[in-house]
């Protein structure tokens, strides 16, 4: 049986509190950033939920007008794809290519389930430098998660067995909540402390031990 490692991208391998923030404290300044990234947070499920077969693209777009409209902050002209236009650029942990790695070395499979875009998601694998074998992104399917479509597709193209599948994703609500519905084993990569609700399989707090981590849920 093929083992397989699935991932959220954003939050998990690479950083996108640190993308985003640094594009709202550039546009409207250091004093505001932790309380405009808490809202874009909010704002970005309720426009995919709207409109799932929106390009994350125009779902960064969207959410950055939302969150100048709502709190009253004017958008530098020129500026409203500031988030979608720098995505490309925002950088991974630092564990995460040495993390993966060292699953590739235990005999696991690696594949990406992200809410984004196919030239988004190539531009992030490419700056995490190591290969996956398939990437499945919400723009092509029509479905942002926390919605199980991402799981459904993944498992059409591959042949995969639950058994053999462990989903590793920092997003409590868009990724373990869904993946134990569906009653996969996950992994919790929890780098902001939060508190685990609903529970996951395995805490971390990086990527490092992965490989570890992903042999103690699924023997090879």
């Amino acid at each position: 049986m093929d083992r397989w490692a699935t991932f959220d991208c954003y939050g998990t391998l690479i950083d996108w509190n640190g993308g985003v923030g640094r594009q709202l404290e550039r546009l409207f300044g250091a004093a505001n950033t932790a309380s405009l990234l808490h809202r874009y947070h909010e704002i970005e499920p309720e426009v995919q939920r709207e409109e799932p077969v929106r390009t994350y693209r125009n779902v960064l777009d969207v959410t950055l007008a939302r969150i100048a409209e709502s709190e009253g902050l004017a958008l530098p002209e020129g500026e409203g794809d500031a988030l979608s236009r720098s995505l490309p650029s925002w950088d991974a942990f630092p564990e995460v290519r040495e993390s993966l790695e060292d699953a590739r070395a235990h005999g696991w499979k690696l594949a990406i389930l992200s809410n984004t875009d196919r030239d988004f998601i190539e531009a992030s694998i490419e700056r995490i430098g190591v290969p996956f074998e398939l990437a499945v992104v919400a723009s092509e399917i029509g479905s942002y998660k926390p919605a199980l479509r991402h799981w459904e597709v993944f498992f059409e193209r591959t042949g995969a067995e639950p058994a053999g599948h462990v989903h590793v994703a920092a997003s409590l609500f868009h990724d373990v909540a869904p993946a134990r519905d569906l009653g996969l084993r996950t992994i919790w990569i929890n780098r902001l402390g939060e508190e685990p609700v609903p529970q996951p399989d395995v805490e971390l707090h990086s990527l490092t031990g992965l490989g570890a981590s992903l042999d103690g849920l699924v023997s090879g």
